[in-house]
């Protein structure tokens, strides 16, 4: 696949040789149509944005795939760390403005779809627990790749991060991390520069896991919000180059589809977990509210048996 992609990019002109001169310096050649070889394999260097393409008539010369343009000064000066899990857990959240804008690609920074597919389960209240992030299935070995160019901040193995399993997280320039969750094999290290499209690992199902699939999140300072709100899994298209993050995307009850209006009330709602001996009746009672708008926001039956720990939408 990889020479059939470089003989198509190179014979469709899409990128320019990067031949050597005699001063050992590098210099981009267009080829006349005379003189194009066909490129048959590629060989690693000492810098993985540089490559040698090796051409049908024993020739070689350099390819630069584009070093990403990350200022990583400002993404180290603020809880960076490659050891803790999630780096942004003691950022107080009263201090995320009440919306900010993110540009996501320009001129410099580009996009890759992680993996595209259908969304299994999405970013929600999953039985007892908050789903902060997508699943969409996958084969185990499947390649996922960085969303955006960044630096990764944290890899991780299973007894680690629990149920995430084996997991890649990449902090972006904009301020943004991704993580990527229940890999079979990472193929990237802490502290490296990754380029959006870069495979960074191999699909499996490692950690909590039901069967082969990514696990992808979207966090600000440690917030997470729905992914589906950056991209659409199923085309791989990105909504917009720009995302106006606003402080109610942040609940597990806001979703991308939703109005603003929408979104605010779910964000404000009233979350109730349920203790040993409640009843519908009396959680109504005590918040009240009636029986019907607790199965209502739920969807729930009134004769449904509460279970410990279960959390409902009182309010």
């Amino acid at each position: 696949m990889k020479k059939i992609l470089l003989s198509i990019l190179f014979l469709s002109g899409f990128f320019p040789v990067f031949a050597q001169n005699n001063v050992g310096q590098i210099k981009a050649t267009i080829p006349a149509a005379s003189e194009i070889k066909l490129p048959m394999d590629t060989i690693d260097t000492g810098d993985k944005f540089i490559k040698i393409v090796l051409y049908d008539n024993h020739s070689w010369d350099y390819y630069d795939i584009g070093r990403p343009v990350i200022d990583s000064t400002n993404m180290f000066d603020e809880y960076w760390s490659t050891t803790v899990l999630h780096a942004y857990k003691d950022y107080p959240s009263s201090l995320i403005p009440e919306e900010v804008d993110l540009r996501l690609v320009d001129s410099l920074h580009g996009y890759c779809p992680p993996i595209t597919g259908v969304v299994r389960s999405g970013y929600q209240f999953r039985r007892t627990r908050e789903h902060q992030g997508i699943d969409i299935p996958l084969h185990t070995g499947d390649t996922v790749r960085a969303a955006f160019d960044g630096v990764v901040r944290y890899i991780g193995y299973t007894k680690e991060t629990g149920g995430y399993g084996n997991l890649v997280v990449i902090r972006h320039p904009n301020g943004l991390e991704t993580y990527y969750g229940h890999l079979s094999r990472h193929l990237v290290a802490a502290d490296e520069m990754v380029k959006a499209g870069e495979v960074i690992g191999l699909g499996g199902s490692t950690g909590r896991s039901t069967g082969p699939h990514l696990h992808f999140e979207v966090r600000y300072k440690g917030q997470t919000f729905d992914p589906s709100r950056l991209i659409d899994f199923e085309t791989g298209a990105l909504r917009d180059t720009v995302i106006t993050l606003h402080n109610h995307y942040f609940s597990i009850y806001s979703h991308y589809g939703q109005t603003d209006e929408e979104s605010k009330a779910a964000a404000g709602r009233i979350v109730y977990t349920v203790r040993s001996g409640d009843t519908l009746g009396g959680i109504a009672a005590k918040y009240g509210t009636t029986v019907n708008n607790i199965c209502k926001l739920n969807g729930i039956s009134s004769k449904k048996i509460l279970r410990i720990g279960e959390r409902l939408i009182v309010r």
